[in-house]
């Protein structure tokens, strides 16, 4: 069985009459990447803060690595590394000296921290040349970078990563998401991971949640969400071809006829065929004994973007209670 790591039971936040968490249930295993997805003012962060010790819930319990964050927040503290969205250094320090100091702070010796620093360092990809230079002179991506350093030197047992890529150019973030997946997976980091850009949690995430006013309207893996959801869907396929066509009417006929296809849409150089069951080799094979140039065959596929929309645009809580 998995270990649990994070255990957020009925937890739930009051502000007065207004409700930020509203008795959320939510556990994630050893070793997880955790995508936490909603709007702004959805209960993101405040789950994030009650999870930390940070406040104090109205009701509910929050348990990391079997800590109660409440009772025992400094316990939770020394297990849990925070990368905030906007990470800050003092600039007129050098990098390696930043990072010395908060590796103080957490407790690790003064005759091991410096070896410590220039480890984590390495690990987190920041070249030998930029160690010694001042913070106020590095990049978006190379802040990132020592953000995490400095997560990690504590050594911690859970990641918690609040827009991590925030400001960082494309090759920039691919290589930032690839550590991650690499350091949950060498190191069995658990990793929360919130963000608004769903693409990014699609490469990295093993699971997600979807909040909204307050409340997990849903969660699971991308797989799963996308056959729960869709699963009453069309199969669309596409098939492309090198050059212009001209699908005759008693082609198109007899596409019909193959099992469970519905509809044909067909441009110049595609056809688009529905149906209810997924018959793209017969399609292929079809096509390919008439003659057709075909250079593209692809199956449409639910992703992340699709069940975001899907809760937004269909008040997709009723469709679950159903």
């Amino acid at each position: 069985m998995d270990k649990e790591v994070i255990a957020l039971k009925g937890l739930t936040k009051k502000y007065g009459t207004f409700t930020a968490v509203n008795e959320l249930n939510l556990t994630i295993n050893k070793g997880e990447i955790f995508g936490l997805l909603g709007p702004n003012g959805a209960g993101k962060t405040t789950t994030i803060l009650m999870m930390m010790g940070l406040t104090e819930p109205s009701a509910g319990t929050a348990h990391v690595c079997g800590v109660n964050s409440t009772k025992d927040p400094i316990a939770v503290k020394k297990i849990v590394g925070y990368m905030p969205d906007n990470v800050g250094f003092y600039d007129n320090m050098s990098a390696l000296e930043n990072l010395m100091y908060i590796g103080e702070l957490n407790g690790i010796p003064r005759c091991e921290v410096q070896k410590d620093a220039i480890a984590v360092m390495d690990l987190v990809g920041l070249p030998a040349e930029a160690i010694h230079k001042k913070t106020a002179a590095y990049s978006r991506g190379m802040k990132q970078r020592l953000g995490l350093a400095e997560v990690l030197i504590k050594k911690p047992q859970v990641v918690v990563l609040d827009e991590p890529t925030l400001g960082i150019d494309p090759s920039g973030v691919k290589e930032f998401l690839s550590l991650i997946l690499r350091l949950s997976r060498e190191k069995g980091l658990t990793v929360l991971l919130s963000s608004h850009h769903l693409h990014q949690v699609q490469q990295v995430c093993d699971r997600v949640g979807i909040f909204v006013k307050g409340e997990l309207l849903i969660e699971g893996g991308i797989a799963s969400l996308s056959n729960r959801l869709f699963s009453g869907k069309s199969v669309e396929v596409n098939v492309t071809f090198k050059n212009s066509i001209d699908l005759p009417w008693k082609e198109e006929t007899a596409l019909l006829q193959l099992p469970s296809i519905e509809g044909i849409t067909v441009d110049s150089h595609a056809i688009c065929i529905s149906g209810t069951e997924d018959v793209t080799p017969d399609i292929v094979r079809f096509l390919v004994e008439k003659g057709y140039p075909i250079t593209g065959v692809q199956k449409k596929e639910y992703g992340l973007e699709d069940i975001y929309q899907q809760y937004f645009e269909n008040n997709i809580k009723e469709i679950i209670n159903q």
